[in-house]
């Protein structure tokens, strides 16, 4: 159930033309790494990484391309791996949006290197500053997102 969400929410998500709002070329909000977090919060790792590999792969086929599942692939594994290590400080050090803005920020460092070994040059690399940017804000909307899921969760499962 959480691929095919997290699918939705990647397709979906197409649709929504933040480059006008954001004129950063191929700029998302990431909604499909909110299900992937939860899934590292409330399911084990190796599930997480299979919804990621599902979801990547799925939406590649639907609506993508090889060069896509390349970028997705590396971007998310990179993201959902920086998730996972950080999950463990936190509230010690970091919140979910200071999880959530690293997140970002690997999975756009992920599509850069992604990018680079696509286009067999290092100049795409003069991107990722503005991708880097992008990060913050991204990252602020879907760690708000994931506070709040895990709030109702966790209440949901004090009141059962």
């Amino acid at each position: 159930m959480l691929t095919a969400l997290a699918l939705a929410l990647s397709l979906a998500e197409r649709m929504i033309p933040l480059e006008f709002l954001i004129p950063i070329p191929g700029i998302k909000l990431g909604l499909a790494n909110v299900v992937t977090m939860f899934a590292l919060l409330f399911l084990t790792p190796k599930e997480a990484y299979a919804i990621l590999f599902c979801r990547v792969v799925l939406a590649a086929l639907f609506a993508g391309s090889i060069t896509q599942l390349l970028f997705s692939l590396v971007g998310g594994t990179l993201a959902l791996t920086m998730t996972w290590l950080l999950l463990h400080k936190q509230n010690k050090w970091f919140s979910f949006y200071g999880i959530s803005a690293a997140s970002a920020a690997m999975h756009n460092i992920g599509q850069v290197l992604a990018a680079m070994l696509v286009m067999q040059s290092a100049d795409v690399i003069a991107y990722l500053p503005l991708l880097l940017i992008s990060a913050i804000p991204m990252g602020f909307v879907t760690g708000a997102i994931l506070d709040v899921l895990q709030k109702h969760m966790r209440h949901l499962k004090l009141t059962e």
